[in-house]
This record gives structure tokens, sequence and C-alpha cells, in this order.
């Protein structure tokens, strides 16, 4: 068995070494970071945190490089992922399935231009990257994955594929339909990483302050109005897991707020323009959302010293 992880950063390097030490199959992982590939093909990969050990795996910037793989786990930003699966879909075939870990919407349909086989997934393991090969473990968590519809991808597949990824150590749930959790997870970042990244506020801090974590609150009821309306049950309460985010050791920021400090183009047209986006196409206001997401389209154009 042979799983390649597209995108090592800080979550695709969660899997990629929890795979990897628990050496049921041959792991390998792809990123532009050749740094960060680098050090793993010397070192191994670290992680330190809520786990510390450091696995040894195949890691490469060249996608030429990577050999045919019977699963692979997408875990760039949303904004890379066209790139990213054009690059490396030379290396799956029609018995191969590729799963999407990453976060908000739309990400299945760029994979399956280029994947036969698409399974649909969202994860809640947070980190960030401390130094090239090696990677902070800032929160656990569960994730769940299911068949992309319009693929067909078998059921047996995304069951082989969370019993490894849970044998490995991140517990995995197969779904059959998996758009209720990936919409549950959709509507908490919207509601939580673009009022971080807007205030510099770190998760905890701004759940407990009044004013921003009532902001949070209305903007997750406008997208399990959109939910509603598209007849998706939500897995869960995304208030839930803003207060165990909230709740988690240490002052996590958020991937958009990371982001914000390195004035790197963030995932907001995933989340909070694919709300306005599906509110529009259904008749459901997302007010709240609307205007965050054209604040945070405002805060990228003012990085390019507009007139």
């Amino acid at each position: 068995m042979r799983i390649c992880i597209i995108g090592c950063g800080a979550v695709g390097s969660l899997f990629a070494a929890h795979l990897a030490r628990a050496g049921e199959a041959e792991v390998w992982a792809y990123d532009v970071w050749k740094e960060h590939t680098d050090a793993i093909g010397t070192k191994g990969l670290r992680l330190s945190g809520a786990a510390d050990f450091t696995a040894r795996l195949n890691a490469t910037s060249d996608p030429t490089q990577l050999p045919r793989c019977d699963y692979g786990i997408v875990a760039t930003k949303a904004i890379h992922t066209k790139t990213a699966i054009a690059q490396v879909a030379h290396a799956f075939d029609e018995n191969s399935a590729v799963c999407s870990v990453q976060n908000g919407v739309g990400n299945e349909e760029l994979i399956a231009e280029h994947v036969k086989l698409v399974i649909r997934g969202t994860t809640f393991p947070a980190g960030h990257p401390i130094a090239p090969g090696h990677i902070g473990y800032d929160i656990k968590g569960d994730t769940w994955i299911g068949p992309f519809e319009p693929t067909y991808t078998p059921m047996a597949k995304v069951e082989e594929l969370a019993d490894f990824i849970t044998r490995a150590g991140m517990n995995t749930i197969a779904l059959k339909d998996a758009r209720g959790a990936q919409w549950t997870k959709l509507i908490f970042n919207a509601a939580t990483n673009p009022v971080g990244a807007l205030t510099l506020l770190h998760h905890g801090a701004a759940t407990r302050f009044a004013p921003t974590g009532q902001l949070s609150n209305d903007l997750i009821a406008e997208g399990e109005a959109v939910a509603k309306k598209l007849g998706i049950e939500l897995h869960g309460d995304p208030r839930t897991l803003v207060q165990k985010g909230a709740n988690a050791p240490g002052k996590h920021r958020a991937s958009m707020l990371q982001d914000v400090m390195a004035r790197r183009r963030t995932e907001v047209d995933f989340m909070n323009g694919a709300i306005v986006q599906w509110g529009e196409k259904t008749g459901v206001p997302t007010p709240l959302n609307k205007a965050l997401w054209q604040l945070i389209k405002a805060l990228e154009h003012s990085w390019k010293d507009p007139e």
C-alpha cells in the first residue's frame, strides 16, 4: 500500500507523520516548501506538542518523483488545490482514490477534474510550522470521510483509508454521506477564522470576548440556515466546536490569522465566500458572512499597495 500526502504543511504533516510511524504503508509527501521536504528527507518529520515523535518517510518538492499511489490525501490550502492536483495527477490511476481533508467546500470538484475516485473529507487536528521538518501539533481531533457523490467512489475504499488513518493514531470515521461533517467544519471555520484574522485575536480570546463571541454565533446561524435549505444535516453543533477550540491548551491562532500575519492569500473564498454563494443560490440571506468575506478580500488587496 502506498499513500501520498499532497501538501505537507501543518495538517498534511500530521497525517504523513502518523501514517509513516505506523509502518503499514509506504508514505510519500509532496510540498512546494523545499526546505521542509529536504529536512524530512535528511532528519525525518518531527511532531511536538499534542504528540512528540519523529517519523521517516519519502518527501519531495518535485512532483515527477512521485510513484503510483493507492491513496492520496490532499491537505494544501484550498487556493492551491487546482495547481497541486494537476501536478500530481500522474500518481493516481483508475483504482486510486484521493481524499480532501481541506478547509471549505469546492475542493473535491477540482480534484475530480484529474482523478477518477474522490473522497470528501474534513478534519479537526491543527498545527503550525516551527521549522523545516518540525511541526507543532496544537489540537487533536477527529476526521470524517465519505464518497464524493459524483465520482461514485466505493464505500470500501473510504473504509479502508479510514481504517489506515485510525490505526496510525488519528481517529477517522467513514460516513456514507460526509456533507454534514464537512459543512459543520465549514460553518465553524467561517465563524472563527475571519474574526481572528481581522482582530488579531487567537481563537480562545476571540471566543471569550463578548462582542466577537456573539459575532461568531451570528455567523454560525447564517451558515446553519444555508445548510438547512440545502437539505444537509449537520454533524453536531458548530458552537460546541468553537468552545472546544477555545478551551484547548495554548493560544492557537487560526489558519487565516496565520496567513494574514504572513500576508499570504487566505482561504476566505472557500469559507465565507462559499456560504455567501450557496446562500444566493438558495435564497438565504448571509449579510454577515458577506461583510467578512469582503473585508478579508480588502485586507488582501491592501498588501498590494493600491492607489
